[in-house]
């Protein structure tokens, strides 16, 4: 109660600190009138000593309110457009690093011009991202206007570019593109061999529009580079066929984990049909052999049982296309791992395509953390606050409106059934088009959007559907949902980012009717100014029908995304109407609802096609919701906190390419990796505290010849009096180094070098693939060892610990064997970077499971590969504890006793 007595008082700790904005944006106001007074050349020159004056140690935050004002009024010459005091708000929290709560309509692109020119003018590279190839490709040409005129240059990454056109564009002062687009070129970049082949600059300030949907929604599903394995496509169709066999009764289904099992029933059944189909090793489905079967057994009654068509996935031109749970697209070229795609390639009787292995991989969480400074901005982020903070760091600020926001949000409708549902809809629909009032409708799939399209086409409403399959035409359709009597039935957040008009959209109306016609030419403006009346007279005639009116058919799993469709009318000030229709069928009621209270309730009270209208009834459906937002959220907590473990090991990796390509020469790391190699054989033949006659000199001699390319005496050295391990490490370590010293004067020095980095990329690169193809496996099984009363995560970050460790002794024996015995003539030529599959993949929904690596965090990076850490304390025990004695009884290049993992000579060593 005294909360909300201090709120009314003196408002919330939002408003405060709106409030503590408001004199920086008096003082834009202030260098208004000097920006009006110069000509364009004039406000052009403010580029040139802004930088000036940067260069001379001015800060971005002094110059900061002279800046905005000159995008203010660069924007009122170039665009007609001038920046409201809001937006100068918006524009100081995009600045600081925070994300600007903005409602739909209230000029967010060009907001973010304020921020994004001062953060460009250091030349360092601002990225602004977006959801999708649309929206990156017009607002890099819309404000590049703006940016033009003031002296930046734009860019803009899109699919399909060659590498010296995203060179080009992540070049430029400022560069649009898509999250995907950008995080994708992050690792093929950290795959390739030559510095001079990437394609990004180092991360500097990012700015992320519809920021909710690209750090929240999609943040729970890693991006994923993957190459292709075998073809197992006869093994998957044969599976597919037993599956389609099996009856309800033989599974259980899980909706909200999207799982299915066998039964004890069904697996009997299952086992007797793949002995007759000859697939099973044995009688029992679950021995060691069976442990592929089973993977595609599992992965076929995944797809035949819990993915739908039309719904999770639809067929187009013979191929499985995924769609979007959240905007209902269509994600071309995106694939489910782990053989998931293939099973339902089977499924459907198309083509099946060979799996893939992962490559590389980042989450979103991990990939934005990279930039040292990033802001945000969206409609709908309050709800997700805690979240954004304790993820990205990063505080909501909610803007508030340039007028006060008129739309009327009304109760939810309930009904008993779907048709009951649908049916009102329809009907409801027929009386506010038949008035005059647009409606934009939201459902949830292409199922129910086609659906209640039938509903609409036997009620004989002329309407426009607009989801996965009509994508191409999204924009066009969102744009002209406002004209009088349009119906436009939308895919959840379809068309997001293009505002819907009341009256319609002169740009589009022009490009839909009129393709002909070319910008800046009389007929054009003569065309362009009688539709503009038209635009005008049907605007008086929407307001009057009410505004657009938005029904929502469900409600989403997210308050979110409700309050984003919500978000559609009412800009700007117009007037407006939303409400959603819910029945007791709806998939978020029927899975996660109290179906008990409602069952009785609906039974008792409601006749068919009756509705009641309760906010007993709202706050249930909320609970829902709020159930399972905070599933998700855990999800994608758990992503985060696995693909952390992997940030070390990425860093480590990552850095190692990048020293390699950057080195002239890569001799110090090699010697290390040879002198270690040699440590490492020796202790394994002569292990500590054992005779010279317990040595196992055959076994050193063949790995010597075998890793290193020599053929010394071991025997020989062995049956020496006084022989000690750390002479025997000497002697093979100067046979190796006088061998190799032999191998690299046969040959020009530049060559060597050349073979050197070749030979060191293409062996970490190959290990660090199979390291992440056995992360993978790892990460589906870590939860079982909950069962022991384990913590899985912490069992993870151990075993992934010690599997990098392996890896890096592998990469260090491959690199010293691959140089020992190989010979070159010339410098092996790197492989041309192969077709990639990129994806991104959901866990929740049967997509990669894939968290493994990460170059977001930041600490120490190695610039070397760490040697192999081996714990010395029967050395110690031998020596004492005085490292002063251990001098001239320890071999230089021997590991030091301390144990630190380091060579002696590097290590105590250096201090004697």
């Amino acid at each position: 109660m005294f909360g909300g007595i201090a709120k009314a008082i003196f408002g919330s700790s939002n408003d405060r600190y709106v409030k503590s904005l408001q004199p920086t944006v008096d003082k834009i106001g202030s260098f208004e009138p000097a920006m009006q007074a110069l000509d364009d050349e004039g406000l052009r020159n403010q580029t040139v000593l802004f930088r000036e004056r940067l260069a001379a140690g001015e800060t971005l935050d002094q110059i900061l309110p002279e800046a905005f004002a000159t995008v203010r009024e660069a924007a009122r010459r170039v665009l007609g457009q001038r920046h409201y005091d809001v937006q100068l708000v918006g524009g100081i929290v995009l600045h600081r690093g925070e994300i600007a709560e903005m409602r739909t309509g209230e000029g967010k692109t060009q907001m973010a011009t304020l921020a994004v020119y001062l953060n460009a003018l250091p030349g360092e590279g601002v990225h602004v991202v977006t959801v999708n190839d649309y929206l990156a490709a017009r607002d890099s040409s819309w404000m590049a206007e703006i940016y033009s005129f003031l002296g930046l240059t734009t860019g803009v990454i899109v699919p399909n570019l060659s590498d010296q056109q995203r060179r080009d564009a992540y070049a430029c002062d400022i560069t649009y593109g898509t999250n995907n687009e950008f995080g994708f070129d992050y690792l093929r970049d950290n795959m390739k061999y030559d510095r001079g082949m990437m394609v990004q600059r180092p991360f500097k300030f990012g700015v992320v529009d519809e920021v909710d949907s690209v750090l929240i929604d999609e943040a729970r599903t890693p991006l994923i580079i993957s190459g292709p394995t075998d073809d197992k496509s006869e093994l998957y169709m044969q599976v597919d066929a037993i599956v389609k066999q099996i009856a309800p009764d033989d599974y259980e289904l899980d909706e909200k984990q999207k799982s299915v099992i066998l039964t004890e029933d069904g697996t009997e059944r299952m086992e007797r049909m793949l002995e007759a189909a000859g697939l099973l090793a044995g009688d029992n489905l679950y021995d060691f052999e069976n442990t592929q079967v089973v993977h595609h057994l599992n992965q076929a009654m995944r797809a035949n049982v819990v993915f739908k068509r039309d719904v999770d996935y639809l067929v187009k031109d013979g191929k499985v296309v995924i769609i979007d749970e959240f905007t209902g697209r269509m994600m071309d070229g995106r694939r489910w791992s782990d053989g998931l795609h293939q099973a339902v390639e089977a499924k459907e009787g198309v083509e099946i395509e060979p799996e893939n292995q992962t490559l590389a991989s980042i989450t979103f969480q991990n990939y934005f953390r990279m930039y040292p400074k990033l802001g945000g901005m969206t409609g709908t982020a309050a709800t997700e606050a805690a979240e954004f903070y304790q993820i990205y760091k990063m505080n909501v600020v909610t803007i508030p409106t340039n007028v006060p926001v008129l739309r009327i949000d009304e109760e939810d409708e309930f009904y008993k059934n779907i048709g009951d549902k649908f049916a009102a809809i329809a009907k409801t629909i027929r009386e506010k088009a038949e008035g005059g009032q647009p409606i934009l409708v939201g459902t949830v799939s292409i199922e129910k959007s086609e659906m209640l399209s039938e509903f609409l086409t036997r009620d004989g409403v002329k309407h426009e559907v607009l989801n996965a399959r009509f994508h191409e035409r999204e924009a066009h359709i969102v744009a002209q949902a406002g004209r009088l009597r349009a119906v436009t039935i939308a895919t959840n957040m379809a068309g997001r980012g293009t505002d819907i008009k009341l009256g319609g959209n002169l740009e589009f109306r022009m490009l839909d009717e009129h393709p002909d016609l070319v910008e800046g030419t009389p007929e054009y403006a003569e065309v362009a100014e009688r539709i503009a009346k038209e635009i005008e007279a049907e605007k008086a005639a929407v307001l009057a029908a009410g505004g657009l009116f938005v029904l929502g058919t469900e409600r989403h799993e997210s308050r979110r995304i409700d309050n984003q469709l919500r978000g559609r009318s009412g800009r700007q000030g117009d007037p407006g109407l939303s409400r959603f229709y819910l029945s007791l069928d709806d998939d978020l009621l029927r899975i996660f609802g109290p179906q008990t209270m409602f069952a009785k309730m609906l039974n008792k009270n409601l006749e068919d096609g009756e509705a009641i209208v309760s906010p007993w009834i709202s706050k249930a459906i909320q609970t829902a919701q709020g159930k399972v937002e905070a599933r998700n959220y855990d999800v994608r907590k758990q992503v985060v906190e696995y693909d952390d473990v992997m940030n070390d090991q990425r860093k480590v990796v990552y850095e190692q390419r990048s020293d390699i390509m950057d080195a002239e020469t890569v001799d110090d790391i090699v010697a290390d990796m040879r002198a270690e190699t040699v440590n490492a054989l020796v202790a394994d033949a002569c292990p500590p505290n054992s005779y010279p006659e317990q040595w196992d000199a055959e076994s050193l001699r063949t790995r010597a010849q075998d890793m290193l390319g020599v053929d010394v005496p071991i025997a020989e050295w062995f049956a020496e009096e006084g022989i000690e391990p750390d002479m025997v490490t000497e002697r093979l370590q100067a046979a190796t180094d006088a061998a190799m010293a032999e191998k690299v004067a046969s040959m020009p020095v530049e060559n060597w070098r050349g073979v050197e980095k070749s030979v060191m990329l293409q062996s970490l690169d190959h290990h660090w693939k199979e390291h992440l193809s056995t992360l993978d496996a790892l990460r589906q099984v870590i939860h079982l060892r909950a069962y022991a009363q384990k913590t899985p995560i912490n069992e993870y970050k151990q075993e992934a610990f010690a599997l990098f460790e392996k890896m890096l002794v592998e990469i260090r024996e491959d690199v010293t064997k691959v140089l020992g015995n190989a010979r070159f003539d010339q410098a092996p030529e790197l492989p041309e970077m192969p077709d990639f599959l990129t994806s991104h993949f959901d866990p929740l929904t049967g997509m990669d499971d894939t968290f493994d690596m990460d170059a977001g965090a930041k600490g120490y990076i190695t610039t070397t590969l760490p040697p192999m850490q081996s714990m010395q304390p029967d050395m110690v025990e031998e020596l004492g504890d005085d490292p002063s004695e251990w001098e001239g009884r320890v071999s230089r290049n021997a590991p030091c006793p301390c144990g630190s993992g380091r060579k002696y000579k590097h290590c105590h060593g250096a201090f004697a």
